[in-house]
């Protein structure tokens, strides 16, 4: 056997060490050579590794999680085996149980005067005491003469071997000028052979099936469901019981239906209010629950107002009420860069208010000349373009904290980096140079990073670097917010919603629209009189918007 040891390589820009992020391979598995086998996090980014020769693997070192130091032992090949995944198998055995189940559990209804379940078992019987084809005996009730009355009718199924079968309804003819009413009954077995037989005496037309005098109904089965129908009306269900109406008819204790008679449209509103069906006498045919019914119920009912009730099915569940989420990955990062970022550098805060109705109406003009399809303008690149030109007045906002050395280093090149949420977490792709790009240039280019960023697509040149950041939730960026400064930097810009208000302009009110800009600063590096200078700077140039194209 030979084995190949993968030892983690440098992921380049002085990384010492990454965190497993997630394995895409485990031992066992045969793998190409470039296929993606674990998904590791450095400080900058997110990275794919992919193997490094064609093999099986042998084993993998570490969890999600764990951080692993450049040049160890990362994972395990054997390579003197067929890289060639072996093919699954597709299992048959399902598909030649079914058919045993549809061949061993059909059923033949007999035409008239009863039916027969399949492989010869009892039938209901029909009118006259006949006996049912292929010379079984006909089930009987516990009436006398042998004979059911015309229109009471018992139905049997039976499931044999290893597979469920449901059975069918035995009907009669009508007799004596009697309407007939009919009973079904249907039965799942599970495991070995498993048979339900309802019987019962006959009852007089219009009555429900599997209860009469001394009649019984016994279930054997997992699990059954069916209902007795008379006269149009859902009267029962059997489910080792059912429920009758007729007045001289006596049951063996199963007289309560799991299923009560109402619409749909009651059983909605009873679960919504919490009303158990079985606590109302129905006024219609056979006792069905109707709306008048319903609602007499719910008026009637005193003390507080019902509180609809968890399903039972949640009460009951299983599940734990906690889940814990094990932070790893991007989001480490983004935890262990926000403490730090909290916990070293003394934030100064500085919120103004920006009439940006005149860039409004230029971004709409703009706008107006794009072709069809083309991305619109929003208010980002516009801010981010007088904010370009304001840096020059002010480097010391276009800077970056070495702390290890303990130096600032201002930046003549404006990198911006704007933040973007994206699914997993919030990352800062990087526009480089974007003094040198005009305002269209700017904004295709801002689309790109951001993009590349929610689709994982950003290389590691695109997530780092920046010397300012600027931040925006669009319409959900509020009335003011505090932006936490993205270190080495010592400034972040955070643009909140425009809205329009009622203003005083020219000595009259007036509706302008109005935006607010949140601004963080390092204080150790940027005093407040110079925070406060840029964004005035800044705001005197969105407010004439014609001073944004203006060096």
């Amino acid at each position: 056997m030979s084995r190949y040891v993968f030892k983690l390589p440098d992921l380049g820009e002085g990384t010492v060490s990454a965190e497993i992020v997630a394995w895409h391979v485990k031992p066992g598995d045969v793998v190409e050579e470039e296929a993606v086998i674990v998904e590791v996090m450095t400080d900058k980014a997110s990275v794919e590794v992919p193997a490094p020769v064609s093999g099986r693997v042998l084993a993998t070192s570490g969890a999600p999680g764990d951080v692993v130091a450049v040049g160890a032992e990362l994972i395990v090949f054997e390579t003197d085996v067929d890289a060639a995944s072996p093919p699954a198998s597709a299992p048959a055995a399902a598909a030649s149980a079914a058919s045993t189940a549809a061949r061993g559990g059909a059923s033949a209804s007999q035409r008239s005067g009863g039916a027969q379940s399949a492989g010869g078992t009892s039938a209901s019987q029909g009118s006259g005491g006949a006996q049912p084809a292929g010379g079984a005996p006909a089930s009987r009730g516990s009436g006398s003469g042998g004979a059911q009355p015309a229109g009471a009718h018992a139905g049997q199924a039976s499931a044999s071997g290893a597979s469920a079968a449901a059975g069918g309804a035995a009907t009669a003819g009508p007799a004596a000028g009697q309407p007939a009413a009919h009973a079904g009954s249907a039965t799942s077995a599970t495991g070995a052979s498993t048979a339900a037989t309802a019987a019962g005496s006959g009852s007089p037309a219009g009555g429900s099936a599997g209860r009469g005098g001394g009649g019984s109904v016994t279930a054997t089965s997992a699990s059954s469901a069916g209902g007795a129908r008379a006269g149009g009306m859902w009267t029962g269900s059997a489910a080792g019981a059912a429920r009758g109406h007729s007045g001289n008819g006596s049951g063996n204790g199963h007289a309560h239906a799991a299923r009560v008679a109402t619409s749909p449209a009651i059983r909605r509103r009873a679960h919504e209010a919490g009303v158990d069906l079985t606590q109302l006498a129905g006024s219609g045919p056979n006792g069905r629950i109707l709306r008048e019914d319903f609602e007499a119920f719910v008026s009637s009912r005193s003390g507080p107002k019902l509180v609809r009730s968890r399903p039972a099915e949640l009460r009951s569940s299983s599940e734990p009420e906690t889940e814990e989420i094990k932070v790893i990955g991007i989001r480490r990062v983004i935890a262990q860069r926000m403490s730090d970022a909290k916990r070293n550098i003394p934030h100064f805060a500085y919120v103004e208010e920006i009439d940006v109705t005149e860039l409004e109406s230029l971004r709409r003009h703009l706008n107006s000349k794009l072709e069809k399809g083309s991305p619109s303008l929003t208010y980002l690149p516009f801010i981010v373009s007088a904010l370009l030109r304001v840096l020059r007045e002010f480097p010391q906002c276009n800077a970056l904290y070495d702390s290890e050395r303990n130096v600032i280093v201002r930046h003549r090149s404006v990198h911006m980096g704007v933040a973007t949420q994206t699914p997993d977490g919030l990352k800062v792709p990087v526009v480089r140079d974007a003094q040198s790009l005009g305002l269209w240039d700017l904004a295709a280019e801002m689309r790109r990073v951001t993009e590349a960023a929610r689709t994982n697509k950003a290389t590691r040149d695109e997530l780092s670097g920046s010397t300012i950041t600027v931040t925006s939730l669009g319409k959900l960026g509020g009335i003011a917010s505090t932006p936490i400064i993205n270190a080495p930097e010592v400034s972040i810009i955070g643009i909140n919603r425009a809205v329009e208000r009622p203003m005083v302009y020219n000595g009259a009110i007036t509706i302008r629209r109005m935006m607010n800009l949140s601004s963080s600063f390092d204080h150790r590096f940027v005093d407040g009189f110079d925070a406060a200078a840029m964004i005035q700077a800044l705001k005197e140039r969105i407010e004439n918007p014609a001073t944004i194209f203006i060096d």
